[in-house]
């Protein structure tokens, strides 16, 4: 999965109408750019792309008042918000993506409802500890064997395993406790 998908229809989304020029400024105040593919070419190329999609219906709006050309706003089709959603929780569930995919999950957590994003999170811990025990039954040198700095490998993923399922538990017990405004959250305090 790629980051920028899930990022560029939460942008979208915030603010229900957007153009370019306003998701990309979103994504760079989250530094985006700095820790995923989040360039100002790879999120245009992903508005036009999930436009022609479905995903996203694209608006032409009045020419810009210094002459520029029209500017093109995008919101999410029905198909977009339900591919944002999926996205989002495979982003929050799954051990095994690069670190842009979760990042881009936790900036879109409070978009879900608290025990939604709750139970994705205890997924994902179940996940890295059974991938810890993995290693340990299938990638460990046995009693006197000898694997050289190859079994550094098998250390560095134990090691990402553990520290990844801590932190994890660690945004758990926090939303446990209250911490942030969530989706049901929101919509109880209207």
């Amino acid at each position: 999965m790629s980051a920028i998908r899930l990022l560029v229809l939460g942008a979208v989304r915030r603010h229900g109408r957007a153009h370019g020029y306003q998701v990309r400024n979103d994504l760079e105040l989250w530094g985006a750019h700095e820790w995923s593919n989040a360039k100002p070419g790879s999120i245009y190329h992903a508005l036009k792309a999930m436009a022609k999609q479905g995903l996203l219906v694209a608006h032409d709006t009045a020419p810009s008042e210094a002459g520029g050309p029209p500017r093109t706003e995008y919101e999410l089709t029905p198909g977009g918000e339900e591919e944002y959603f999926r996205l989002l929780r495979h982003a929050l569930a799954t051990h095994d993506e690069k670190i842009d995919v979760l990042t881009a999950g936790v900036g879109f957590l409070v978009d879900l409802p608290r025990a939604e994003a709750l139970a994705l999170l205890r997924q994902r811990v179940a996940a890295l500890e059974e991938w810890r025990e993995e290693i340990r039954r299938n990638w460990t040198p046995a009693e006197g064997e000898d694997w050289g700095h190859i079994a550094e490998i098998m250390g560095l993923w134990v090691h990402t395993a553990e520290t990844g399922g801590e932190w994890t538990r660690g945004l758990i017990a926090r939303l446990e406790a209250g911490a942030y405004e969530m989706a049901d959250e929101r919509v109880r305090s209207r």
